[in-house]
């Protein structure tokens, strides 16, 4: 069932493997921020084509709170090949905590069931879901609720 709006942001637990952080270090960098949490997958075009964009919105906004983290889950059996991830992860300037979901468990946790990547998950600071977007758009989809996100949690931490 797919995620709804308020839920709470599941757990990193149960990723096959860390890039970057462990699941505890991505965990504790989420607290208390707004946390874009990005699926992609090597054999995803589209999702290479969105790579700059995710770090130019992780860079340009962790000042003011934002983290990201991110997701590679696999949509066939070539994309569970760990090498080609981490060459993938240097070829894509991915600098934030990348869990390998292998075993789909972070697909599920999530409600990805369709498998959609790239898929978008917003959380504002308090850990609740705030928007959810897939494919090409789903950036462009996201930016308004990551503008309202981002404005009250910096009118709350005045």
């Amino acid at each position: 069932m797919p995620m709804r709006i308020g839920t709470e942001m599941p757990s990193f637990e149960g990723a096959t493997e860390w890039f970057n952080a462990t699941a505890a270090r991505a965990a504790e960098e989420a607290k208390g921020r707004p946390v874009l949490v990005h699926f992609w997958s090597v054999s995803c075009e589209t999702c290479k084509e969105q790579m700059p964009r995710v770090a130019e919105l992780r860079d340009a906004r962790a000042a003011e709170g934002l983290r990201v983290v991110a997701v590679h889950m696999p949509r066939y059996e070539a994309d569970t090949d760990v090498e080609a991830v981490r060459d993938a992860i240097t070829t894509n300037n991915i600098t934030e905590p990348c869990a390998v979901d292998n075993q789909h468990a972070l697909r599920d946790a999530f409600g990805n069931e369709q498998g959609f990547v790239p898929a978008y998950y917003l959380f504002d600071p308090e850990g609740k879901l705030r928007c959810y977007a897939a494919g090409e758009r789903g950036l462009n989809m996201i930016g308004p609720a990551l503008e309202r996100v981002l404005a009250a949690s910096k009118a709350a931490a005045q």
